[in-house]
């Protein structure tokens, strides 16, 4: 055997060698008796995090009870169109930003978000509106695609129209129903000629008409439709 082929045969013989020792199955008593102290610190790693999370999850939980009974008037004087009422309080009871303060994290706060988002963009500051409002989140299928829609007109009155466009689109896209999605994609016709993207028009005109004939928009949807191709085909 020359000196060459003694070389690969070591060489495959501890590739071997090696496959064999991976392959063996592992041996966890061994492992435990060799990291006594490493098993035993992540297991008591785990238990703190578990009581933590379970104890967030359960503190959250009397924290969240006590805002929804303190935005109680706040929701009150919102229905009255009492805003400033309603953002701010009066004496002890409190208002909307007080609940967002006091109570970060809780489902009061998250609604006192989208209340406070939503009266800042009646009073006509725009980007508070928009902070606030992007702030919210919800599975509801409603009330987020309607914070989007919110944050589409304040975007827009701040003229950000390529902006207002995006959250339009994820209104009309976020669990789309005859009753609301129309009236989503009108914005969206209209911001796009704000933005001059008269193809986008056309195409949420046209979608109204093609999946919301029975709408109030659909009427207007086929009129402007055909004015914006008229003026892409000249």
């Amino acid at each position: 055997m020359t000196k060459k082929q003694e070389t690969v045969d070591t060489t495959v013989t501890s590739k071997v060698e090696t496959v064999k020792t991976v392959s063996e199955p592992f041996d966890f008593e061994l492992f435990f008796e060799k990291n006594k102290k490493l098993v035993a610190g992540a297991g008591i790693a785990v238990i703190v995090l578990l009581v933590g999370f379970f104890g967030t999850k359960y503190y959250l939980a009397g924290e969240n009870e006590e805002a929804q009974e303190k935005m109680f008037q706040a929701q009150f004087y919102f229905k009255a169109d009492s805003l400033d009422l309603a953002l701010k309080g009066k004496g002890k009871d409190k208002g909307f930003l007080q609940i967002i303060d006091e109570y970060p994290y809780t489902d009061a706060a998250n609604i006192a978000s989208f209340c406070a988002g939503n009266i800042y963009l009646q009073k006509g500051e725009f980007q508070k509106a928009v902070d606030l409002l992007s702030s919210f989140s919800s599975n509801d299928v409603l009330l987020q695609a309607r914070a989007y829609s919110l944050i589409g007109d304040a975007n827009s009155e701040l003229n950000k129209f390529a902006e207002a466009k995006s959250f339009y689109e994820k209104a009309a896209a976020y669990k789309p129903n005859k009753d609301f999605t129309p009236e989503y994609l009108y914005k969206l016709a209209v911001v796009s000629e704000k933005a001059n993207d008269f193809q986008g028009a056309v195409d949420a005109y046209n979608k109204i008409i093609t999946e919301y004939p029975n709408s109030d928009k659909a009427n207007d949807a086929k009129k402007y439709k055909a004015y914006f191709e008229e003026k892409l085909a000249k």
